[in-house]
């Protein structure tokens, strides 16, 4: 998958802290059918789904399909042709991440054969994984959200039971989490006939993904040491917002998730980011505008928008029910839990997220008033390595 973004070198730079605190309440049931507003208060227009109260959207949003949700409770505060099928590109890495993540401990161990990176796509972003190397699996999860590493990706589904079985896994993560709209065939999200995903669902993944510690620090990581035949090498996020770079300003707030680029879905953007007590979550799918930067403008604009609209917008629609729990538990599988290939040498076992799964995983359990609040301190390094070919 080709990468929108490339990355720029700041030498020296001053370590970057990015604070993201998500509260996890439960989430209030559908009033409405799946993937409908209520007709009463959601008019559609050209596919836009709005209040008739709402503040009036930006300018210039030329995206095929978009969402502003509210990762909290759940509301999404507006949104374009949200359950559209089309191609996801990288974005679809966070529901690899939501199904893979909780299996191996960060600090386990894989020694990579040349079978791992069979079947790599042509001109897929890669973070420069070598066969026979060893490489903890907290670096790989560095080189997939960081460089959109198709080679870190198939490494990690190896270790999870080979490519298939991985797309299958995640085929059925998407349904207990309630996406529909979503067809895998390919987990690293390169062009494959038949995978499709939607804004509405992509974010269902991002707000998973935040749940878990382990993923939203991943996620927020502007800039990391990756291992490279001499030592070590930065490695810096393609995401723009987050880091600040190609004449764009870091942006307020920003928590990340995940950007990607294909021929065919063109560019996609997840964006999540906190202001005060309020955290947004805005997809943007393959805008249409020849502009410089356009899905992060289009995010930008509509994450400014959904935090002036959040108190004035009501709901057109609601996500479905997600709580703090990692989707790998909807599988029988624990945090921790190390595949054969791998060595142990430090799990997740006291993990916030270890301790918290078991009871907050479950529909209907709305009886859950207190949110757990998560605050990241991430620390990033100033300087780049060159750019990276696709993603």
């Amino acid at each position: 998958m080709a990468i929108d973004a490339l990355s720029s070198k700041k030498a020296g730079a001053l370590a970057l802290i990015a604070t993201a605190a998500v509260s996890l309440t439960s989430i209030p049931a559908v009033a409405h059918p799946e993937g409908q507003a209520d007709p009463q208060s959601a008019p559609v227009r050209a596919g836009v789904q709005i209040t008739p109260d709402a503040p009036k959207l930006p300018q210039g949003l030329s995206a095929r399909a978009w969402t502003v949700a509210d990762a909290d409770s759940g509301d999404v505060l507006a949104a374009k042709d949200a359950h559209r099928k089309l191609a996801p590109a990288s974005t679809l890495k966070t529901l690899f991440a939501v199904t893979v993540l909780p299996k191996f401990s960060a600090g386990a161990v894989r020694q990579v054969s040349a079978g791992d990176l069979e079947g790599v796509g042509a001109g897929s972003s890669l973070v420069g994984i070598r066969k026979g190397k060893r490489y903890k699996v907290a670096d790989l999860w560095q080189g997939v959200f960081l460089r959109s590493g198709n080679d870190a990706v198939h490494v990690l589904a190896s270790m999870n039971g080979g490519w298939d079985a991985t797309a299958r896994e995640m085929q059925q993560t998407a349904r207990k989490l309630g996406a529909r709209d979503t067809t895998v065939k390919s987990p690293d999200g390169y062009d494959a006939p038949g995978q499709v995903s939607s804004a509405h669902d992509l974010t269902i993944f991002a707000r998973a993904g935040l749940a878990d510690e382990d993923f939203a620090r991943y996620c927020s990581t502007a800039r990391a040491q990756f291992p490279g035949p001499k030592g070590t090498t930065e490695i810096e996020n393609t995401n723009r917002l987050l880091v600040g770079s190609h004449g764009l300003s870091r942006y307020p707030g920003i928590i990340g998730v995940k950007n990607g680029y294909t021929t065919n879905a063109g560019n996609t953007l997840i964006a999540a980011a906190r202001r005060g007590d309020r955290t947004l979550v805005v997809t943007v799918l393959n805008p249409q505008s020849n502009a410089l930067n356009a899905v992060y403008t289009e995010a930008r604009s509509l994450l400014d928008w959904g935090f002036s609209s959040a108190k004035k917008a009501r709901p057109v629609d609601s996500l479905h029910i997600v709580h703090a729990q990692h989707a790998a538990y909807a599988h029988g599988a624990g945090p921790g839990a190390v595949n054969a290939g791998a060595t142990d040498i430090g799990g997740r076992g006291g993990s916030w997220y270890s301790a918290v799964a078991p009871w907050a995983y479950g529909a209907g359990s709305a009886a859950l008033a207190a949110g757990i609040v998560l605050v990241l301190r991430l620390r990033g390094r100033g300087r780049t390595t060159p750019p990276g070919g696709t993603s």
